[in-house]
């Protein structure tokens, strides 16, 4: 043990580096909190891990000092039914009681803060706990009020304009009505009414504030429920000695977690015990190289051990005045020192602290918790960094179209004024100058209608409509098993051309059961065989026709090289929890009537795990057994399972069941093997084909036996207590023993097919990217109908190998990528992505994490997926089911729908009103507009909150699939979109003006009746005009003609006038239908100087077809193309179809099932394929 001195700094795993520990006063003092039982505070918990601090934990007793100063035990974990009685102070728990400073000498700032912290606030088991060191969430972002909702709607500089001027004609009315009273002509006064205009115009802008902030605080808080929703997870505890799933925000200081590869980790600790681990800390500390982790014991002994090794070094410098003592200065380089060679170990070097936030990479661990919520690395920096919701590129798209119109309806607005104000002051020549304060209050007028039209031309409505679609498409998909992370995936995912999607557990139930296998090479079972097959025997009855050491040892392997375990469901009953094929295989050998799993586990000690991973298609459990005939020595065994054709190329011998070799058994595990031949090999390649082409997942299952470990010879490193012995080392020489082959049943999915046939329907493309054999991919393909006529299946080492070239060619028909890696995924979709797709692709492992953020949209799996998987993607399929995939479609495509239908009411709203105020208003002889800036704003409060809300809530209808996605270069305002808005612009313009000037009802253009019934017409043209969306209540008009008197300036009209203003609304109907019927192509003219626009704006028209090519060009290869059975790969190139071909029509898929591979399936295998064999 160290003793610390003035002249020696202490120093973190990081002492390379110089960094200076964080050894304040506080960290080793006890508490003097009487409310807080534990020997720790927060803050001296925290110092722990940043930065990491080893001394100081040494300072604290190391993992068991900490464990008991929390009142924890690292075996068992935490007991809700244990009630914490006594308190335990540093001094209790310490190594080194010289350090820890005398609690009654001082009391610091920090632990009076600390005292005042903990409030009692929680309940529950661990209510002490909680209290103490905080729950694993952070505190809700403090939101804004309703009131500075409201504050901030109202800061918008027209609203603030139009107030002040109503505010001025509230009061130069209200000084007519009282200074200068009017009388009629009995010599009665008249009631003041002008002040009402000014009251009205206020009670508007009050509305319009209220309701856009009311949707706004709705909008908020419905996105923080989503947000709480997203950041929830399970991860994998101990609590009273059983294995659970707990909800991260369930987690306590003094858990015991485990951790597995692609896990993030929750929360703070320290390490107990493990294999293998390495974690990037790169998110936490910006430290790219992963960072292994080791116990507690093994780092202090190597840090120390290093720092002796240097200060020996110091006798080897010249004496040097200038070097300070300390032995920081190792790390500075000088002249008079004499050079020795020194490795730079620090980015390597291992500890005991696992930092949330960081990513486990490699092997499996457990660790006690010591950080949560606020208190925990993670969570101060998240605390740090919160910003407000992003903006999709749909927003921003529409708030730049927002500020370009309320550009024009300014310069609108300030034309009308200029125009306005001219003729108000040539009519004082006719009629002479008028009094001052009719001079404010007509000028108030012309003003206030002025502000009025550039407030109607602003589309505040637009951000709305897209925010409340989203806000309401993320809600209901949450329903239909979509957790949306990222808000642009909503709108993208509509617009996707291809889906690039896992097989197991998407397109599979994941309910995996072994159904079939081998034993060595000849001995086969499966599910309920029939009856009249005596070579195939019933997996139920397997142990009482295997030899006993067979079973026992399929069963130990099974069990070791597994991480699942036993959990209640919801209905309470016990069931496998964790990667669906080791549930399978456990569930197998439970049925066997094996020795329990958990027995086996626990029954030796662990060497080395070699967690599964997609590039060696494998995993491995070292494991170190008593010699079974030479006393005090030891085997060790490593058990071996992955994808079976890779597994089978790395065995040289094979299990026997030849009874006659079982009749003297010297051992528990005596099994018999021999080598393994040609003959053997090829007939089990026939098996696992045979397997696949029932769609059976092959698994693999081998063993080796080693004298010791490492294995001499070997290439293993080690570094502190860890020795890591490569995985070649195990299938060096292919020593491994074939055990078996087991195939497991994971059937589709209930609508799978009618999903897939959606999607071809809607013009997205479907591809499967797997790991499993290309055989049992080819299958399942089959039966989705992802796999078609003209389509090519290709393994991923040969497709990452293609030229660029080759690879374009070959990418129009490749439907189905078999053996892949993530690395070929991630190649598969940046290559679709340059060529113009727009790229969905689904999964579930940690490697996945790139293809997922290179993506368009990536979708993880909620249940299979790990933690860095669900962190790269857009999209969480809570699911994991591929229907749930097609909801996105569709949710996708509503989104966008529901914007450019409010978009199209929007600005036909805008057009016919910003030119009718204009025109009423130049022509009136009072330069008044027939629509008031009350009723203009009545107008506007209806299209942009009533509308925007009834069209962002339309859900989705199978009809959204009947059409191809739209290519990213489409315009925002489609050409049947411009014409609609001109089109109805037009039409409501001219029966106004005509209602209004033509005499047509015999008033006089300034009757207030006229007036009312113009008003009226207007509004319903806006509802006529909205029913194809959704309808809008048009009872509330009814009141405000009929009641609305002096505040919206209308007066009660007759049912001709009803009458009149409906049936003129209703020929909004009609003129739609006209407008849609007018070819597009008829205006083709407009575009004569532009032929990119043309093409943007007339181009040609998507048709729904079934088989993909490249970016928005698609064929029909029932038509256009016609396979060649013997296609080779060679000959891709020039046979596929270009990219710059015509779509055709889609093709008759009448063929039938049996003429399906003479149509052609080409497929295209590596060299190491077993097909090929």
């Amino acid at each position: 043990m160290s003793t610390l001195n003035d002249t020696s700094s202490i120093h973190s795993i990081s002492q390379h580096d110089s960094v200076k520990l964080d050894m304040r006063d506080a960290l080793t003092t006890p508490h003097s909190n009487p409310i807080n039982p534990f020997a720790f505070t927060p803050d001296q918990l925290a110092a722990l891990q940043d930065p990491k601090n080893i001394d100081l934990l040494h300072t604290y007793g190391g993992l068991d000092g900490v464990a008991k100063g929390l009142h924890a035990n690292v075996h068992t974990g935490l007991d809700p039914h244990t009630t914490i009685d006594s308190n335990i102070t540093l001094l209790d728990i310490t190594n080194n009681k010289q350090q820890i400073k005398d609690s009654s000498l001082t009391v610091t700032k920090e632990e009076e803060d600390t005292i005042a912290i903990i409030d009692p606030q929680h309940t529950g088991p661990y209510a002490k706990r909680s209290n103490v060191f905080g729950a694993n969430v952070l505190p809700p972002v403090k939101g804004k009020n309703l009131f500075q909702l409201m504050w901030l709607a109202f800061n918008d500089k027209t609203l603030i304009l139009l107030a002040v001027a109503a505010a001025v004609s509230l009061a130069v009315g209200l000084y007519e009505d009282i200074a200068q009273p009017e009388y009629d002509e009995q010599g009665n006064k008249i009631a003041g009414v002008k002040w009402v205009e000014g009251v009205a115009i206020i009670v508007a802008i009050l509305i319009v504030v209220l309701v856009g902030s009311v949707n706004d605080f709705q909008k908020e808080k419905q996105f923080r429920k989503l947000n709480a929703k997203k950041d929830d997870r399970v991860v994998k505890g101990t609590r009273e000695g059983k294995t659970v799933q707990i909800s991260v925000y369930d987690i306590q200081v003094g858990e015991v977690l485990y951790l597995e590869p692609g896990d993030i980790v929750a929360a703070d600790g320290v390490f107990i015990e493990g294999h293998n681990v390495r974690c990037d800390e790169s998110a936490a500390t910006g430290e790219s190289d992963a960072v292994r982790k080791q116990s507690f014991e093994s780092c202090y002994a190597l840090v120390h051990q290093d720092q002796e090794q240097e200060k020996k070094s110091d006798f080897l410098s010249v004496p040097n005045n200038d070097r300070p003592s300390s032995s920081i200065s190792i790390a500075s380089s000088s002249d008079e020192t004499i050079k020795k060679p020194k490795k730079d170990v620090h980015k390597s070097y291992p500890d005991p602290f696992i930092i949330s936030g960081s990513k486990v990479l490699e092997g499996n661990c457990t660790y006690l918790v010591t950080g949560v919520g606020v208190n925990s690395y993670y969570g101060r920096t998240l605390m740090a960094l919160r910003t407000d919701n992003e903006t999709t590129p749909l927003q921003e798209k529409l708030n730049g179209l927002a500020s370009m119109i309320a550009k024009l309806g300014s310069a609108s607005g300030l034309l009308m004024l200029i125009v306005l104000l001219i003729r108000y002051f040539v009519n004082w020549k006719y009629h002479g100058i008028p009094v001052a304060t009719e001079i404010v209050q007509e000028i108030m007028e012309i003003l206030i209608v002025v502000v009025t039209v550039v407030v109607v031309a602003v589309p505040e409505g637009l951000p709305l409509a897209v925010t409340l679609a989203l806000a309401y498409a993320t809600q209901r998909m949450l329903k239909d098993n979509n957790l949306v992370r990222v808000l642009a995936a909503c709108e993208t995912m509509g617009n996707a051309t291809t889906i690039c999607s896992d097989k197991t557990g998407t397109l599979t139930q994941n309910k995996m059961t072994v159904v079939a296998g081998t034993l060595g090479s000849s001995f086969r079972f499966i599910q309920d065989p029939p009856s009249d097959r005596v070579d195939l025997y019933d997996i139920t009855t397997m142990s009482e026709t295997v030899p006993a050491p067979i079973i026992r040892l399929l069963s130990q392997g099974i069990a070791i090289n597994s991480t699942a375990f036993e959990a209640p469901d919801e209905n309470g009953t016990i069931q496998f929890v964790g990667n669906k094929t080791e549930t399978a295989l456990l569930q197998f050998t439970k049925n066997m009537g094996s020795e329990n799993f958990e027995q086996l586990r626990t029954a030796w000690s662990t060497e080395q795990v070699f967690p599964f991973s997609s590039e060696r298609k494998a995993m491995a459990t070292v494991i170190r057994i008593p010699h079974p005939t030479k006393t005090g020595e030891f085997i060790y065994r490593a058990h071996v399972k992955g994808a079976s054709e890779i597994l089978v190329e790395n065995c040289g011998h094979i299990l026997t069941l030849n009874a006659s070799k079982y009749t003297d058994i010297q051992h528990d595990y005596d099994v018999k093997t021999r080598p393994l031949t040609d003959q053997d090999v090829t007939r089990v390649g026939k098996i696992i084909q045979s397997y696949a082409t029932r769609s059976l997942r092959t698994i693999g299952i081998a063993y080796r036996d080693f004298e010791s470990w490492p294995p001499k010879g070997g290439h293993a490193s080690t570094l502190g207590s860890e020795t890591e012995v490569p995985y070649d080392d195990l299938i060096q020489d292919k020593g491994l023993v074939l055990l078996g082959i087991v195939g497991i049943e994971d059937p589709l999915r209930p609508g799978v097919k009618e999903a897939v046939v959606a999607c071809q329907g809607a013009g997205v493309f479907i591809r499967m990217v797997t790991g499993d054999n290309v055989v049992t991919a080819k299958s399942i393909a089959k039966q989705c109908g992802i796999y078609t006529p003209g389509g090519i299946v290709m393994e991923g080492p040969v497709f990452r190998n293609l030229p660029p070239n080759e690879m374009d060619a070959i990418l129009p028909r490749l439907q189905v990528l078999a053996r892949s890696s993530p690395e070929d995924k991630q190649i598969l979709v940046g290559r679709l992505r340059e060529l113009g797709d727009i790229v969905a692709v689904t999964g579930d492992g940690t490697n996945d994490g790139p293809a997922l953020k290179m993506a368009d949209v990536g979708f993880s799996m909620g249940i299979a997926g790990t933690e860095v998987a669900k962190e790269a993607s857009s999209i969480i399929l809570m699911d994991d089911n591929f229907s749930s995939i097609v909801r996105a479609v569709m949710w996708g495509r509503c989104v966008n729908d529901a914007v450019k239908k409010f978009l199209e009411f929007q600005l036909t709203v805008n057009v016919t009103a910003v030119l009718l105020t204009f025109v009423s208003a130049v022509v009136s002889d009072q330069q008044s507009s027939v629509l008031t800036a009350v009723q203009l704003l009545w107008v506007n409060l209806i299209m942009d909150t009533f509308a925007a809300l009834a069209l962002a809530t339309d859900p989705p209808t199978e009809e959204l699939l009947d059409r191809a996605p739209e290519p990213r270069s489409s315009p925002l305002i489609t050409f049947k979109m411009w014409k609609m808005i001109i089109g109805q612009a037009i039409f409501q313009i001219v029966v106004t003006i005509v209602l209004l000037y033509s005499d047509i009802l015999h008033y006089e253009a300034e009757d207030p009746i006229l007036k009312t019934i113009v008003f009226n017409t207007f509004v319903f043209c806006q509802i006529f005009n909205e029913i194809n969306c959704r309808r809008i209540d048009s009872k509330l008009n009814c009141i405000i003609v009929n009641f609305g008197g002096s505040a919206f300036q209308v007066v009660p009209i007759d049912g001709v006038g009803w009458a009149i203003s409906i049936c003129i609304g209703v020929l909004a109907l009609p003129v739609g239908v006209i407008v849609r019927l007018i070819p597009d192509e008829a205006f083709a003219w407009i575009f004569f100087f532009s032929p990119s626009a043309r093409q943007r704006y007339l181009g040609g028209v998507n048709t729904n077809t079934q088989v993909y090519v490249a970016g928005d060009e698609r064929i029909s290869y029932g038509q256009s193309y016609e396979p060649k059975k013997t296609e080779q790969i060679e000959y891709v190139e020039e046979s596929a179809p270009q990219y710059t071909e015509k779509r055709g029509a889609p093709p008759d898929w009448s063929d039938s099932q049996d003429n399906f591979e003479e149509q052609n399936q080409d497929t295209v295998l590596s060299s190491g394929s077993l097909e090929q064999r």
